[in-house]
């Protein structure tokens, strides 16, 4: 069935870490994006595209409205969602205070079934359409997650975490039975729908080097497939990696070794990288998810975005919330936060660079810019709509924005929960604002 909406169009053709506005900017003051099929078949301004349409056509206007591509979550663990804000020191303590203790509830299928309901209506809340997402070391967490994405329409990546050491027993695996296990949970989900299976090494310091030898060989045995994990997030998990894998030349060197790195391979966090580390991920295109609400909450340190994205080795960048230890659903604030650190190492992060980020630079990083993250002809229909006039407070600082750089950036430094409107997934409304009652409702979940 085809369907139209018309608005206000804001979506990235290019990179703007590499080129100029008029280059990488797609705007459309007054737009339409006609979608069938869940995909998008023809974008353009309204008064040129309206005479063309099937009068038969449904169009929903959104006046006072951004229409932009879905935000794209590079790096999430759904199973902590009921632990987010909770106080702790730093990440190892947080850890086995709180997400090994929660991970432990999802053998139970009913309790990964509501967590996992609850965390995308959450996610289409916030606009969030995909999302590369950590589950726990039990496969009915897998299957639990990918059953309510594929409930929704969701074009989701995840994964079954892999641990055989330095956790509680309750939640280690083997290395041969997370090696068996994740290639029956990749036959069982990858493909199905819009389902996308990642291998899930939670980081080097809790699988043993056989597990780490056969996570490698499960992903190399299943092309298109993904491979996600953490790396340098904190200057003591550092210290601990180098007394676990002393053969290494770095924490990088460790997954490399175990054939972990490259294209579809994404790597959490990335602080405290050196150089060569940057230089390798830029060679072999393994991509960073940057997590500055979780960075900032457990005291990790300061991503350099400016760095990383470098034009001399760029690495491929998407941003991530991170949660638990990211404190928000929400990409807007994410944004916010992503700005602020980078100020706080030099750099002033613009509004177009961090939307790019969390959209079209998102896809770039899971390989997925010919699919999602723009709006564009032939790209799949997930798409959403910011409110322009959410609260008075955003309708007043509005009324003095200049150009289109102040909406945005207004927009993730004032990041309201009311800012997402609409959430479109496949061309078909997933999610939408009541106007009375200001709560979002679900028309897929």
């Amino acid at each position: 069935m085809k369907n139209a909406i018309r608005g206000t169009i804001v979506s990235f053709k290019n990179d703007p870490f590499r080129s100029e506005e008029k280059d990488f900017l797609y705007h459309e003051e007054d737009g339409l994006v006609v979608m069938e099929d869940g995909k998008i078949t023809d974008v353009g301004p309204a008064i040129d595209l309206l005479g063309k349409l099937d009068p038969s056509v449904e169009v929903t206007h959104y006046p006072d409205a951004l229409i932009m591509p879905g935000f794209i979550d590079c790096h999430v663990h759904y199973p902590q969602t009921e632990i987010i804000g909770a106080f702790g020191k730093q990440l190892i303590d947080w850890l086995n205070k709180y997400t090994f203790v929660a991970e432990q509830k999802f053998k139970d299928y009913s309790h990964a079934e509501m967590t996992a309901n609850l965390f995308l209506r959450e996610a289409l809340a916030s606009g969030t359409t995909t999302a590369s997402v950590f589950c726990t070391v039990d496969p009915v967490s897998v299957d639990a997650f990918f059953e309510q994405s594929i409930k929704a329409g969701m074009r989701n990546i995840a994964g079954k975490v892999l641990m055989d050491r330095n956790a509680p027993p309750e939640l280690l695996d083997t290395a041969q039975s997370g090696y068996d296990q994740t290639k029956a949970l990749i036959e069982k989900w990858h493909g199905k729908d819009r389902s996308l299976y990642s291998v899930t090494p939670r980081f080097a310091p809790t699988s043993t080097p056989e597990q780490m030898e056969l996570a490698g060989a499960v992903w190399k045995e299943h092309p298109g497939t993904y491979l996600q994990t953490h790396i340098s997030e904190n200057l003591n998990e550092i210290e601990w990696v180098k007394e676990l894998f002393p053969e290494a030349t770095g924490y990088l060197d460790v997954y490399e070794k175990f054939g972990q790195i490259g294209p579809r391979s994404i790597l959490g966090h990335g602080v405290h990288l050196t150089e060569a580390e940057f230089q390798r991920l830029s060679e072999t295109g393994t991509a960073l998810a940057h997590c500055p609400t979780s960075n900032l909450f457990l005291g990790s340190g300061l991503f350099n975005v400016e760095n990383a994205t470098r034009e001399v080795r760029p690495v491929r960048v998407g941003l991530a919330t991170d949660l638990g230890a990211g404190t928000s659903f929400s990409q807007l604030s994410t944004m916010g936060e992503a700005y602020k650190v980078a100020q706080l190492n030099g750099y002033a992060l613009s509004a177009f660079h961090a939307f790019y980020l969390a959209t079209r630079g998102a896809a770039k990083a899971l390989y997925l810019e010919d699919t999602i993250g723009s709006i564009q002809v032939g790209m799949e229909a997930d798409i959403i709509v910011l409110d322009l006039k959410a609260s008075d407070l955003l309708e007043h600082r509005l009324k003095y924005a200049k150009n289109l750089h102040d909406i945005l950036f207004v927009l993730m430094t004032l990041a309201l929960p009311q800012n997402v409107k609409a959430t479109y997934i496949a061309g078909k409304p997933a999610a939408l604002r009541d106007e009375e009652t200001g709560k979002m409702k679900f028309l897929s979940l």
